[in-house]
């Protein structure tokens, strides 16, 4: 099944601003590269990590925070490129079923900090279908920003897990801000009430 389609490109940063806003104390991943830097300037909180270095490796972090934390909700942010480097991250998701996990896809079809070039997202793979083969049942792809925003209320007012994929324009991000990754980490953990050794 062709992963090409007529729906109308979104702004990553506008639906991340829809997402801070949602998210109340959600706790907040985003993969490296741009999902972090729009998530960052967004609204930085304590409460949000961001990946650095470990392309592929923000869904399964966020999974282990879901499961580590099942009273918080989870809502991780990931570029399609790093879904598609780590697609056993998801068959673990649809696995172990947590209730609180949120998976929010960033996809413009190309690998947008390399060169631009094609993911397989932009003809081949359709990452929603692929979500729901791995026993993700709560799987949608919104065509606007008002449907992302319901699918985003919806995934925190709902158990999941939840996969929303959202096919977003090519714009770079707004911020390119890096954090100290310990300070970063010494900061998240404070923030759900661990004291760091």
């Amino acid at each position: 099944m062709a992963a090409e389609t007529a729906t109308p490109k979104m702004s990553r940063f506008a639906l991340t601003q829809r997402v801070v806003t949602i998210a109340g104390d959600a706790l907040l991943v985003a993969g490296i590269g741009n999902a972090g830097f729009d998530l960052h300037a967004a609204g930085d909180r304590a409460n949000s990590f961001y990946m650095m270095g470990s392309m592929g490796m923000g869904i399964p972090i966020a999974l282990g925070l879901a499961l580590a934390q099942p009273e918080r909700t989870v809502i991780v942010l990931e570029g399609e490129g790093s879904v598609l480097m780590n697609l056993g991250g998801l068959a673990t998701v649809g696995r172990e079923a947590p209730e609180n996990l949120t998976i929010v896809v960033w996809d413009n079809g190309e690998w947008q900090l390399t060169g631009g070039q094609a993911t397989a997202a932009a003809k081949s793979c359709d990452l929603s279908v692929v979500a729901s083969g791995c026993g993700i049942e709560n799987a949608s792809a919104p065509a606007d920003e008002e449907t992302f925003e319901r699918a985003v209320r919806r995934a925190v007012d709902s158990p999941g897990p939840h996969f929303i994929h959202a096919h977003i324009d090519n714009a770079p991000s707004v911020s390119t801000k890096h954090f100290d990754p310990i300070w970063l980490k010494y900061r998240f953990m404070e923030s759900l009430g661990l004291k760091p050794d």
